[in-house]
């Protein structure tokens, strides 16, 4: 059996108090996987599509995307990684937001999304969800990007 390269885990989160939040709490769950911080997508796709390090030349990769950052849409980049050709279209794209409007769910579900998760208001009921996706990302298997 070859060699798996390791998940890279990347966040996209403008919200820094978020970010750490769900970091301590990936860890917390176990997962010690490299986790590549963004604070806006244009920053975010230069890295998952151009980067010497980057999944597309480096390996699989999981995305952990915020819908609401300064510079974009998430469901702008959602579109990106999962459009027909993309060498990242089987990424696997959990969606973590405060948003929580049936169509704005229904459109993520339809552009792609695996997994759609409103932060709770509550701290403690935030890194609980944190947590539980900690788990869930200790089990779920990742495809490996196409080639370029």
């Amino acid at each position: 059996m070859p060699d798996q390269l390791p998940v890279n885990i990347v966040m996209i989160e403008d919200d820094e108090g978020h970010a750490r939040l769900i970091e301590k709490n990936i860890r917390r769950a176990g997962i010690s996987n490299k986790i590549h911080h963004f604070l806006d997508g244009t920053s975010a796709l230069d890295f998952l599509y151009d980067a010497a390090d980057g999944p597309v030349r480096n390996g699989p990769a999981l995305v952990l995307l915020d819908l609401n950052l300064p510079d974009m849409s998430g469901t702008d980049i959602l579109a990106k990684l999962k459009a027909d050709g993309s060498p990242l279209r089987r990424t696997p794209v959990v969606v973590l937001t405060t948003t929580d409007d049936k169509v704005e769910i229904q459109r993520c579900y339809d552009l792609g999304c695996n997994v759609y998760i409103t932060k709770p208001v509550n701290y403690e009921n935030f890194a609980d969800a944190i947590r539980q996706l900690g788990l869930f990302l200790s089990v779920i298997q990742v495809p490996d990007p196409d080639p370029v």
